[in-house]
């Protein structure tokens, strides 16, 4: 009998949403993703202790601004971090501009050339690489320029059709629609303790970003994300690519049976709209309650690790 992650791979492209190299072996994902939270996680792993020593060890050497040198510490380790699972992965990985300059469209831009930079100085060309922004207007400004420069981007902390819109319209080359917190807050909100899958908020948000994509003829690559069980991941079998955790893995690697496709590319790509404005954008992101309270809360949660991450690096570095 087939394991039911062999055959989702056979309907959608697989990402491991994690730093965890061993992860990354078992599971041998095409791409992996990474954010300040996950990077805090590899910080206690026993296998990337020497690479962080030798990181911190360099900058400590080099800078001697100790805000200066704690950002720095930021960026390096997270492109150490990249560079190890690139060799691990035929795709892409995908690492994180600071969630503090969500707003900030020239800083944000400046960050991810030095991302690329530092890249590119242990070996990894741009094209193994998306830089990962939050979904903010001014997020969406910056990837647009940044696509246009042959530097790929990927557009997180997505939840509303007009973000998704947008995106699609600025031709960055991946986004990643959010399924469990998006049902999370449905839950919440409307005291409902389960949802069937094809009755679940995220799922139907994450099918019908995909259906968008289908009848206008994007090229943008959807990646499902933020998955709270495999039931969610199954229900959207068929989308480009969904990011899964080492947890949900193991359980779609145990669970034996084929899986269903769910989601078809089935539009003409025939369908045009005037392109969406800032004051479109900010009104249709504002009249979605969900959209506009996970968005703000998950920059708050990413700016908050990255404070803590800041914090465990300054103390290694004393």
């Amino acid at each position: 009998m087939t394991q039911q992650l062999e055959s989702l791979k056979q309907l959608s492209m697989v990402v491991a949403d994690t730093g965890d190299l061993d992860a990354i072996r078992r599971y041998q994902p095409h791409d992996a993703t990474t954010n300040p939270s996950l990077i805090l996680k590899a910080f206690d792993l026993e296998g990337y202790q020497a690479l962080i020593e030798e990181t911190l060890s360099a900058v400590k050497s080099e800078i001697s601004d100790p805000d200066a040198r704690v950002e720095e510490a930021v960026d390096r380790l997270s492109v150490a971090i990249g560079t190890e699972i690139t060799k691990l992965v035929p795709g892409r990985v995908s690492t994180e501009v600071a969630a503090k300059l969500s707003f900030d469209e020239a800083a944000s831009i400046d960050k991810a050339h030095h991302l690329i930079d530092l890249y590119e100085k242990r070996g990894v060309s741009k094209d193994r690489v998306l830089i990962k922004l939050a979904s903010t207007w001014e997020g969406i400004r910056a990837a647009e320029k940044l696509e246009k420069e042959g530097i790929s981007c990927n557009l997180t902390l997505l939840f509303s059709d007009a973000q998704a819109r947008a995106c699609f319209e600025a031709g960055v080359y991946l986004i990643s629609p959010f399924v469990g917190r998006v049902t999370d807050w449905y839950k919440k909100s409307t005291g409902t303790e389960s949802y069937a899958p094809d009755e679940d908020p995220g799922v139907k948000f994450v099918r019908g970003v995909c259906d968008y994509a289908s009848q206008y003829g994007y090229k943008t690559v959807v990646m499902g994300a933020s998955f709270r069980n495999t039931d969610q991941i199954l229900a959207l079998a068929g989308c480009n690519r969904l990011t899964i955790s080492p947890a949900l893995l193991e359980e779609l690697s145990s669970a034996e049976g084929e899986v269903t496709r769910k989601i078809t590319d089935t539009g003409d790509g025939t369908k045009r709209l005037d392109a969406i404005g800032e004051a479109q954008f900010r009104w249709e992101h504002n009249e979605d309650a969900m959209a506009t309270e996970k968005l703000a809360e998950g920059i708050r949660t990413f700016a908050a690790d990255q404070k803590k991450l800041e914090g465990l690096l300054a103390k290694r570095m004393g």
